[in-house]
């Protein structure tokens, strides 16, 4: 090697470095903002004809499930989602299950009922469900300080912070954007590097400094779920994934709900999530959604589910066994800040409780969590006075959320309508079928 060749060779090697990590911070903004601009080649277009199919446990709910199916499909063309699926159940029992459109573009994989989508922050209800089973038991108080269930923290700001107040978003953590561990923020743009602990993934936020005091003010944050996820496994010396198979997959028979791979994988049953180039008509094409890791955010945005499932997750709190009324009540209840005010999106315990208008039926009260990941949404509400459960899923991102989730409006129009608070009916169909 030659003197000349050699600061050739070192340019060559400091600009492949800097373009490697630049690199996802350019993709995070082609994807996810739209602001930079993403390859002309690699766009697929939807093949004209649509798959679609339905599951139906009980008879009775033929109509519903029918119209239910033919709303799905046409809200899947309106909303330009390449797959939609949707799941309901009714006094603990899934009895309708529905998808349309292609879990793979590619391949041309149809969705089916077995299809999962990634599910976003409609994860926070299934780690608030674990949560809401270890307060039942006493091995954990939600007004205890974390610090006497994860005693090595690395951040002593968050030593008096309670379960209560991270289940909530009470306690004060910063969003993404706010991140002011530099390291931990350019990993949420690379989202490269996989964890298996969350004790490990505090490293993500660990060097930030709260933004208000705790107790004081809402502030939604994925970062207080994935404290609480560590908090969760350390109060039960295990991991914060075997705390949610013994606390919440075993006992609602959620066999499909697993980590989110970082891609898709049609092959089994994992669709692959799509970005839009936001063009409507002949115009419009996808491309899958570059590959991320998402396990630094699992208790609170890194599952992969089924709609099926997520109705399972829901019926488990129309399950006095499994949760006390008293708890559940408890869990549903939106939280107050400091001063006494309820918290502006009536935030309880990792639901959020809102009234939803529901065509011919008027206004539902219900238990609700969205959920919006890279390339996926999610929607599950429960409701109580029907003892009925919904959940909607597909593998893209709309600009409006609402008008992806705003299809559970007539689902639930229709299997209200079909049986209402019925939960004998629904026994005696069960049985005789």
């Amino acid at each position: 090697m030659t003197r000349k060749t050699l600061p050739l060779l070192l340019t060559a090697l400091l600009l492949s470095l800097t373009g490697w990590l630049l690199f996802p911070a350019y993709q995070f903004f082609a994807y996810n903002k739209g602001d930079l601009p993403l390859p002309h080649y690699g766009w697929l277009e939807l093949p004209p004809e649509v798959p679609s199919e339905q599951v139906l446990s009980d008879p009775a709910y033929t109509e519903a499930a029918t119209r239910s199916l033919r709303a799905i499909e046409r809200h899947r063309r309106d909303i330009a989602a390449p797959a939609i699926s949707a799941a309901v159940a009714h006094c603990g029992v899934v009895v309708w299950a529905g998808a349309a459109g292609w879990s793979d573009i590619a391949s041309q994989t149809p969705a089916t009922t077995a299809t999962r989508f990634r599910i976003g922050s409609t994860s926070k209800s299934l780690t608030a469900t674990a949560l809401a089973r270890l307060v039942q038991s006493g091995r954990m108080e939600l007004d205890s300080p974390i610090a006497e269930y994860l005693q090595t923290l690395p951040n002593t700001a968050w030593a008096q912070l309670t379960p209560r107040q991270l289940a909530s978003h009470m306690a004060g953590m910063p969003e993404y954007k706010e991140n002011r561990d530099w390291g931990g923020l350019y990993h949420t743009l690379a989202l490269r590097k996989h964890y298996d602990s969350m004790v490990d993934a505090l490293e993500v936020f660990d060097d930030t400094p709260l933004v208000n005091e705790p107790g004081t003010a809402f502030h939604y944050s994925t970062f207080d779920t994935v404290l609480l996820g560590a908090t969760m496994g350390a109060a039960e010396q295990k991991s914060y994934l075997q705390v949610m198979r013994e606390q919440v997959f075993a006992p609602a028979g959620m066999t499909a709900t697993i980590v989110s791979p970082v891609g898709g994988d049609p092959e089994n049953d994992i669709a692959t999530p799509y970005r839009s180039n936001r063009l409507a008509g002949a115009a419009q094409r996808f491309r899958p959604w570059r590959d991320v890791d998402l396990s630094h955010r699992l208790p609170g945005g890194g599952f992969v589910s089924t709609p099926t499932e997520l109705v399972k997750l829901g019926s488990l709190y129309f399950d006095s066994e499994y949760l006390a009324p008293e708890i559940r009540a408890q869990f549903w209840t939106p939280q107050q800040t400091a001063a006494g005010d309820v918290n502006p999106q009536k935030y309880a315990l990792g639901w959020r409780i809102a009234d939803m208008e529901v065509p011919g039926v008027g206004p539902v009260r219900n238990a609700n969590h969205g959920g919006v990941s890279r390339g996926g949404q999610s929607w599950l509400m429960v409701m109580p006075d029907y003892r009925m459960a919904i959940a909607v899923n597909i593998n893209r991102k709309t600009e409006v959320f609402w008008d992806f989730g705003s299809i559970s409006e007539q689902i639930a129009a229709e299997f209200i309508r079909a049986r209402g608070d019925n939960c004998a009916a629904v026994a005696s169909g069960q049985s005789g079928g």
